[in-house]
């Protein structure tokens, strides 16, 4: 049995714990005056990402203003390529830049064996978070799913498209799957080593799941999520996992059915009242606009109760449906998690 003072674990055990545990994906970040502070000094955002120092340090940033329920550590879903060998850098501007892998030799010269090397200091941060958020704290680890990493590795960054990857996929699909195998197999041992370091919790980032329909979104998101979810599953089972296929559409039934994530995060386009009664007993998490946490005043409280009133009697963890945006003034996250707690 969980401890009472932590609430997002019971919520994620199926509790409808209420009010429900608040956190924010990208919750440490550039809306943050002292984030802004930290970065300047961490060198490139590669960096900022493996300086245990640097990365504890933001991490717990927003639970010194928020008091949040949940501590995702600060990372970035390439640690996998990066850990695997492939070049990868952020370009000021223009977002990450990775050297391409799109060829048999390109794919075997990726090099699992020396991947805990290479992300060592993720571990070293996770381990030091855990010694210092609060008890009552839930600490998140996370990872890509397969199916977006592949997107990067591929296109050699961001994407609108995926003519690449979508190419070679449905030309190549041998070649894709062995990506996708390795890719799998990668991410299960990068978050079995983040919950013996002191996760509590994990989350699989699928963010270009809406790229795919009917039987390629079967293959390529849903069976990988559900290939990574039961092998933690069978080395972790007490640690929750919650999957995240962004904009999945209706799509996000089948995803439910087949993978046995102990909760799902919703994107704004959800209808929650539809994701209650069809996509559970899982623990639910999300969906608030980022934008109108931007946008503020009463249009944000308006949809802040009518989301809470959609999910009361239900596992639930209110949450952005995508990551917080940087100029997210900072009263309007004070106001939300204000009116959260007051529930």
């Amino acid at each position: 049995m969980v401890s009472p003072d932590r609430p997002l674990l019971r919520t994620l055990q199926g509790e409808a714990v209420w009010p429900p545990p608040i956190w924010l994906m990208r919750q440490a970040g550039r809306y943050l005056p002292e984030y802004k502070v930290t970065r300047a000094t961490a060198g490139q955002f590669l960096d900022l990402c493996l300086s245990p120092d640097h990365a504890v340090e933001v991490t717990l940033q927003p639970l010194r203003r928020y008091a949040f329920d949940g501590s995702i550590m600060f990372s970035d879903i390439l640690m996998v390529p990066h850990g695997l060998g492939q070049t990868v850098w952020f370009a000021e501007g223009e977002g990450p830049k990775l050297l391409p892998v799109r060829t048999d030799e390109a794919l075997a010269a990726l090099d699992l064996a020396g991947f805990h090397q290479r992300v060592g200091p993720v571990y070293d941060i996770v381990r030091r978070l855990r010694s210092q958020i609060p008890g009552t704290t839930t600490l998140i680890g996370f990872a890509g799913a397969p199916w977006t990493v592949a997107t990067y590795m591929i296109e050699g960054g961001s994407s609108r498209s995926y003519e690449t990857t979508k190419s070679l996929m449905w030309q190549n699909p041998d070649w894709f799957q062995r990506l996708i195998d390795l890719i799998v197999e990668t991410t299960v041992a990068y978050l079995s080593a983040q919950v013996s370091a002191g996760a509590d919790v994990l989350q699989l980032f699928d963010s270009w799941a809406s790229a795919l329909g009917g039987p390629a979104f079967d293959r390529w998101v849903i069976d990988p999520n559900r290939r990574i979810v039961k092998a933690l599953k069978a080395q972790h089972p007490t640690v929750p996992v919650i999957c995240f296929p962004r904009a999945a559409g209706v799509q996000y039934q089948r995803f439910a059915d087949q993978v046995p994530c102990a909760g799902l995060s919703l994107d704004p386009t959800v209808p929650l009242d539809w994701a209650r009664d069809t996509l559970g007993p899982k623990c639910l998490q999300g969906n608030l606009d980022p934008i109108l946490l931007v946008a503020g005043g009463e249009a944000l409280m308006t949809e802040v109760r009518r989301i809470g009133d959609a999910m009361r009697g239900h596992p639930f963890v209110f949450n952005l449906g995508h990551g917080i945006l940087p100029n997210t003034p900072l009263d309007h996250v004070a106001a939300l998690v204000a009116e959260v707690r007051s529930w």
